[in-house]
């Protein structure tokens, strides 16, 4: 039997609340809310967080080598050569590649990963009307195209420049017309394809088409139950580029203005993820291609008085993940521990294909067959050298390490979802904190949280 086309959709900053569908009610998501109904949604699938500022630049590099946090080099620019990427496994395995839109993770990755491909961001943010892409380049050479002195502290918008620039075409616009340039393009019996979409949206600066905006009243936006005004205590990213999005302390006005417009980009980039399965369907191959769905992190956006992404919240670290297609049942949801770094051998298990040993992730196969599949009790978090988090299927703790001072939260996620009930300090639940505490030293022993940024973590704690 021929293996199957595989279409993946990944965007930027999307929280996993954020699909109507799955429970949102404010979210027009229509496209989305399709997948969802054909296919099988993974309601606790999460990124294990951030060693950088950038969180979206290790979460895409642990989408594509299926490896852990601390287990991929240079943060994700100069991936090795022996991390075998997800498009390079399946390039091995008969299949056409092709990428479009932000790629964050060096152009030899990508030109490891992808036979074909256009529109190309090497960036990892800016103008989503006046976008830097390149064209595809057989050889991989796109080193004078890109400024490659990088700011990934601030994110700094100038850091890219490129041979042209689509100026008034907005980024996901630009992205899924070479997505189905691709697909109109496709030889009637050729090798199977793997398709790669990945959105700049909704990341700041977060501009669309009016009437999309027009469909969001700020002042009918709901304030999330963590809503603050500034977040309880120094986390030591108080004031990253993110957070000053808004002024302190934040407010229910301006808050609901920035969720607004970050509905607003989903909805627009539902619109063009929809003429990308249009343009599927009309191939005729629609009923042969696993359609993937996920995004690279969440967002605060005024949950426990932060705006960004760089923290181990459930708002930052806890993303959308659906499939469907064949061999994925339809209208269903798992409630598994599960992480990005899956997706990689949970395609192969699909197609096929081996595994190849630089692979960390499980696939979701027995998940997928049997909803009461676990394939793992835990997920760790980290961001940077300041905070460690675990959760099982109920609890979750977070430890602070800021300049040595030390903070503890534990909360219980099936009553608190938006972590608003510290447990830490109720005696009841000392049982829960030392179990987890206990958890979280698999970070050390287990995952390599032994380099620079762990040690300073650690330091001080009396871990052993």
């Amino acid at each position: 039997m021929a293996r199957p086309n595989i279409l993946f959709f990944f965007t930027d900053d999307q929280r996993f609340d954020t699909i109507g569908a799955l429970g949102n009610s404010e979210m027009i998501t229509p496209n989305l809310d399709a997948l969802v109904a054909q296919g099988t949604a993974f309601t606790n699938a999460y990124i294990m967080g951030g060693s950088c500022g950038a969180v979206c630049m290790p979460s895409r590099a642990m989408l594509m080598t299926g490896r852990s946090l601390y287990r991929i080099q240079g943060q994700g620019q100069s991936i090795p050569d022996d991390h075998v990427l997800l498009g390079q496994a399946l390039r091995r395995g008969g299949y056409d590649t092709f990428g479009t839109g932000k790629w964050h993770n060096g152009t030899r990755a990508f030109a490891r990963s992808f036979s074909a491909g256009g529109e190309i961001f090497f960036g990892g943010m800016g103008d989503h009307w006046n976008v830097p892409a390149c064209d595809f380049d057989p050889s991989g050479e796109y080193a004078s195209r890109i400024d490659q002195t990088v700011d990934f502290r601030t994110q700094d918008v100038r850091q890219w420049t490129s041979d042209h620039i689509r100026a008034g075409v907005h980024s996901s616009e630009l992205f899924c017309d070479a997505a189905i340039d691709f697909l109109r393009a496709r030889p009637a019996g050729g090798n199977p394809f793997f398709a790669y979409i990945s959105f700049m949206a909704p990341h700041d600066p977060r501009t669309m088409p009016r009437q999309y905006l027009e469909m969001y009243d700020p002042a009918r936006i709901e304030l999330p139950a963590s809503f603050m005004a500034e977040h309880p205590f120094d986390n030591g990213e108080l004031k990253i580029r993110d957070e000053m999005l808004a002024p302190f302390p934040r407010t229910p006005d301006e808050v609901r203005q920035h969720i607004a417009a970050y509905y607003a980009m989903i909805t627009h980039a539902d619109a063009h993820l929809g003429r990308v399965l249009s343009a599927l369907e009309e191939s005729g191959l629609a009923d042969d291609t696993i359609v993937v769905f996920a995004g690279d992190n969440g967002l605060a956006l005024g949950r426990h008085g932060l705006l960004g992404k760089q923290s181990v919240y459930d708002h930052s670290v806890h993303v959308p993940l659906v499939m469907s297609g064949p061999g994925i049942p339809g209208g269903q949801q798992r409630d598994a521990l599960t992480y990005l770094i899956d997706i990689y051998p949970t395609l192969c298990d699909l197609t096929g294909l081996a595994v190849p040993d630089s692979v960390e992730g499980s696939s979701l196969g027995p998940v997928l067959r049997d909803p009461h599949e676990r394939i793992r009790d835990h997920l760790l978090f980290a961001y940077r050298h300041l905070h460690r988090g675990v959760r099982d299927q109920r609890h979750k703790l977070i430890e602070y390490n800021i300049d040595g001072t030390r903070t503890t939260q534990l909360f219980d996620l099936q009553v608190d979802p938006q972590e608003t009930r510290d447990l830490s300090g109720d005696p009841s639940h000392a049982g829960n904190l030392a179990r987890l505490r206990e958890q979280l030293q698999l970070w050390r022993r287990d995952w390599g949280d032994t380099q620079e940024q762990g040690e300073r973590f650690w330091e001080g704690y009396g871990y052993s």
